[in-house]
């Protein structure tokens, strides 16, 4: 039972998060070791991985490439028990459906989709069998986006995988729904290396007119920061979220309500 002087505790509990070692991935880490969560920083950066790993008392890095099966089954083997599982590694892409070449779509499909399902369906075992060490089950937080929620010009891949990343996140709720709780964090613009990368590759040249564009977006007026998200994914890992389950969490300063 969770001490409810210290809400949205996470000890003796052991988690992995993709795409751990920086943005969203990183903060989630921090703050599920906070929580008292034993963490696994997957990450096909393996050296970025073992260093924050060695800053947190109880975090082990990782090298895991999430499209790649063999690389997951011997994430597996190496983890051997998980309770909580975040989905977080994603890369972006900017362009109309004019302007997508397939190659790109295949790649966004591959890295933010196929991902999902092979890594969800490697640990699925684990999960399941999370209910007979202690009295939760299993949990899975899907990192989504608005992006799936609504249509973003010149997003057209970027959406779809992500329109994909929320029907999974429904469909695996409704299959597992007294073994397994998987929700969905759609978060809006957040200020991580993920961003700073999109506005070098793709507005080099007008890089602070876009920057306030993203900014101006969301009705806050400002972009969100890792931890905010990061704060979402440990509540619905914790005790008290037991009764959310198949639920998307927008984390968007007011984009989706405008």
């Amino acid at each position: 039972m969770h001490d409810h002087n210290s809400p949205f505790r996470l000890d003796h509990r052991i988690a992995l998060v993709t795409g751990g070692a920086s943005g969203i991935g990183e903060a989630t880490v921090k703050e599920l070791a906070q929580a008292g969560a034993a963490v696994w920083v997957g990450d096909i950066n393996l050296p970025a991985a073992e260093s924050l790993a060695a800053s947190l008392p109880s975090a082990r890095a990782l090298r895991l490439d999430v499209t790649n099966p063999d690389s997951i089954a011997n994430a597996v083997t190496q983890i051997g028990q998980l309770d909580i599982l975040v989905n977080n590694a994603g890369i972006g892409h900017v362009g109309s459906i004019e302007t997508t070449e397939p190659e790109d779509f295949d790649r966004l499909m591959n890295v933010n989709v196929r991902s999902v399902y092979l890594v969800t369906r490697a640990f699925l075992p684990l999960l399941l069998t999370a209910r007979e060490r202690r009295e939760t089950v299993g949990c899975i937080v899907n990192v989504a986006s608005v992006s799936g929620l609504v249509g973003i010009r010149q997003r057209f891949a970027y959406c779809a995988t992500k329109g994909a990343v929320v029907a999974m996140t429904r469909q695996l709720a409704v299959e597992y729904p007294k073994t397994l709780r998987v929700n969905a964090v759609c978060p809006g613009t957040v200020q991580t290396p993920f961003v700073e990368g999109y506005l070098e590759k793709f507005h080099k040249d007008n890089k602070e007119k876009m920057r306030a564009e993203l900014r101006a977006r969301q009705p806050v007026g400002r972009l969100g920061r890792p931890e905010e998200v990061a704060s979402a994914i440990r509540y619905l890992a914790s005790d008290e979220a037991a009764f959310v389950t198949g639920s998307l969490l927008t984390i968007d300063g007011g984009w989706t309500a405008a």
